[in-house]
């Protein structure tokens, strides 16, 4: 690799005791995707050309998470940030390009300001350049950054040791570097672990290029809050909502609907539609794909599904599905792993379909289950129908030709065949094939008893049996 090369380590070791959590902190879900996720987006979005993530607590869990997303290295004992680094030099051994540091609990970073970390990295001429950002508020913990009067970084102070005047600095170190690789690698042979926690720390290696006046520049966030990490739920929290704001503004500007936008709850890799409405209390997860011009919600639940154009769905659950165009779904519908549904047809309310392909023009409007199905075009499905597809040992199969007609309470038991314009007569139980254009009746006769229920009154006032 060449010297305009840029190469990633992200910090990912850490026991991360304050989560309080038996899941690997990289591995916590935030908006649909883990959060280490986010940090190998922003690095591949600034142009990164190699990812090395030092792993530790958990490693092999982490390893198998982000396998094939980046290289490893193992950080077997975890000794401070520049022991992190160290961990990861054994990969980059003749490497002598520009080296982004990042620690793997900042899920808001993007690449846009990574790259402006690294540009003004190169156009400077520094051999380190720190991201900082200036809070809004009481830096509390954090790392102040120290300039000189021409604005020069001079140093790194941690909160523990600051002065009353430098505590009142706003502007933070976020722990986000990059480096000349062989500057930095030459340092940390000189940082030694003569703190309280006996660890190497990169902000040492900030005080050695200072201290031997080599050019150490710093980069302000654009926006400080890219920079925040997550040690707590609690901050994880907040992180959670950030992020759903930036995704929920993302689809505003690009021509959707959100109504509440305190109340919609949409994950970052969700693709909507221009003029689709989102409604209140909607939860749209996974990798869903939304078409135009439809309305979500209120009270819906979608989950690695694709919705066509033009569909309604009102208070259902939709999860791993395929719907069409103009489909309309609910009130309390429930499309389970492996439905299909054509354009223009109707799953109305309590209606559940699983594993099943439903045709065009298909209506099942009312209290319906198919389950391991496949519905022609132009169907009618009448209410409280079932496929009753187990038979305690294994799952069959009900195939419903085109235009059928299947009565209200029938029960079609598979596997079974109706063919084509097939009707099936109300509260018939089908146990064998119906030939397309027969009809099917599965039933008792009714029998009626004239004056029975008056009878049956007067023994029972006169204390007689029935």
């Amino acid at each position: 690799m060449n010297a305009t090369s840029l190469t990633a380590v992200i910090m990912a070791a850490g026991k991360s005791t304050r989560m309080k959590s038996r899941l690997p902190k990289p591995l916590h879900p935030l908006c649909g995707k883990p959060l280490l996720s986010y940090l190998l987006d922003a690095c591949n979005a600034a142009g990164v050309s190699r990812t090395i993530v030092v792993v530790g607590h958990e490693a092999q869990r982490v390893q198998e998470a982000f396998q094939g997303q980046c290289d490893f290295a193992l950080q077997a004992e975890q000794l401070g940030t520049g022991h992190a680094v160290m961990s990861a030099m054994p990969l980059l051994d003749g490497y002598t390009g520009d080296l982004l540091i990042l620690p793997g609990d900042t899920p808001l970073i993007d690449g846009n300001t990574l790259r402006q970390l690294v540009d003004h990295h190169r156009n400077t001429g520094a051999v380190a350049t720190l991201l900082s950002a200036v809070l809004p508020h009481d830096a509390g913990m954090y790392g102040r950054v120290l300039r000189a009067e021409d604005g020069r970084v001079v140093g790194i102070v941690e909160a523990k040791d600051a002065t009353a005047q430098q505590l009142a600095i706003r502007e933070i170190n976020t722990s986000i570097y990059c480096f000349q690789a062989p500057v930095l690698f030459e340092a940390l042979q000189q940082v030694r672990p003569d703190n309280a926690q006996g660890e190497y720390y990169l902000t040492d290696v900030i005080a050695l290029l200072t201290r031997a006046g080599t050019p150490v520049e710093a980069v302000i966030a654009d926006d400080w809050q890219v920079t925040l990490g997550v040690n707590t739920r609690v901050e994880l929290a907040d992180v959670a909502a950030r992020l759903r704001w930036r995704i929920l503004e993302r689809l505003m500007l690009s021509g959707v609907t959100i109504v509440d936008p305190a109340n919609t709850y949409v994950d970052a890799d969700v693709q909507i539609g221009q003029d689709t409405t989102v409604y209140p209390n909607t939860y749209i997860l996974g990798s869903t794909v939304i078409g135009e011009e439809c309305e979500i919600g209120p009270m819906a639940r979608i989950e690695n599904s694709h919705i066509g154009h033009r569909t309604r769905v009102l208070a259902s659950q939709v999860v791993e599905s395929r719907l069409g165009d103009d489909v309309r779904v609910g009130p309390f519908a429930n499309l389970r792993p492996g439905t299909v549904v054509g354009h223009h047809s109707k799953i109305g309310d309590f209606v559940e379909v699983k594993n099943a392909i439903i045709e065009e023009n298909v209506s099942m409007a009312h209290l319906t289950y198919v389950g391991d199905a496949h519905v022609g075009a132009n169907s009618n499905i009448g209410a409280g129908t079932i496929t009753c597809n187990y038979d305690g040992k294994r799952k069959h199969r009900t195939v419903i030709g085109k235009g059928c007609f299947i009565g209200s309470h029938a029960t079609l038991i598979a596997p079974v065949q109706i063919g084509d314009g097939a009707y099936v007569a109300a509260a018939s139980a089908i146990t064998d094939d119906v030939p397309p254009d027969a009809l099917a009746i599965a039933r008792c006769r009714q029998v009626v008893k004239e004056e029975w229920a008056k009878r049956r009154r007067e023994q029972s006032s006169s204390g007689g049996d029935a």
